[in-house]
């Protein structure tokens, strides 16, 4: 279970953003420390992570203090590591102090039977050579022998290879991720479904429970709130931190209700 409100955001893709990024993330989890009972990390917060026995990148330094910071102030922080950042080990769960979770979590938030995922590798036929793909590069094997690149030579490596994936934003508009979501709540086995990775931010109702991405903050500064009245989806600004684009209610406490904008990626029922 995780602490009520429950903030979420995901997809940073740290070291390779401009400095402004960085530095909105920074001023949102200054916000998180004194407003959220718990934060979730929903994937690729880095561009690129990897624990070599006594380094790590260079990139994203303060984020992860300031993360820190927040579990000194005892906010819980769950980390659902994404196919960015998927290599995380003892710096960010001993060092950092975040639950730091490769694969799917399920548990309560405020009420709310809750599920988060990235989201790679769920398409059934897009994902299919990714999903080899995957099983390879977090194969313990290639992670020992990664370890053997040295930290620089290592980090361009990786860096160059996922380009592709940082730049996507998915062509399909997230209808994939949505697709995978309807079939997933089908199952009555959660109420809120969470993914990231499309880029694309999204709150709708659907058959059998809600489907949330929080977007990329990357692009644009967009995250999630879950309490127990309702799920919302906000854009953040120093000005405006708490500014709603849509609401999703808890099922039974009305009808679904959309900011007073242009929502741009945030799909309507």
């Amino acid at each position: 279970m995780l602490p009520a409100p429950c903030f979420v955001f995901s997809d940073v893709h740290l070291g390779v953003t401009p400095p402004e990024v960085e530095r909105s993330l920074l001023g949102f989890l200054e916000h998180v420390r004194d407003h959220a009972g718990s934060l979730v990390i929903n994937g690729d917060l880095f561009d690129f992570w990897f624990e070599w026995r006594s380094v790590i990148p260079r990139a994203g330094f303060r984020v992860l203090a300031s993360i820190a910071r927040l579990r000194e102030a005892g906010v819980p922080v769950l980390w659902i590591a994404g196919n960015h950042d998927c290599w995380g080990d003892t710096v960010l769960r001993d060092d950092v102090g975040v639950a730091y979770h490769v694969g799917t979590w399920t548990g309560s938030i405020a009420g709310w039977r809750t599920r988060f995922d990235h989201g790679d590798g769920l398409r059934a036929v897009e994902d299919r050579r990714y999903r080899l793909l995957r099983r390879l590069l977090r194969h313990a094997w290639s992670v020992r022998a990664f370890r053997w690149i040295h930290p620089d030579l290592g980090t361009r490596i990786a860096l160059g290879s996922s380009s592709a994936s940082r730049t996507y934003r998915a062509r399909d508009g997230g209808e994939g991720l949505r697709q995978v979501a309807r079939r997933q709540l089908t199952d009555g086995d959660v109420d809120l479904l969470v993914f990231g990775h499309s880029h694309v931010s999204h709150l709708e109702r659907l058959s059998g429970g809600t489907y949330a991405n929080a977007g990329t903050w990357m692009d644009d500064t967009t995250y999630l709130t879950i309490r127990q009245d309702a799920v919302r989806l906000h854009r953040w600004s120093p000005d405006d931190p708490d500014h709603v684009i849509a609401v999703e209610p808890m099922p039974g406490d009305g009808k679904r209700v959309t900011g007073h904008e242009d929502a741009g990626a945030t799909s309507a029922p």
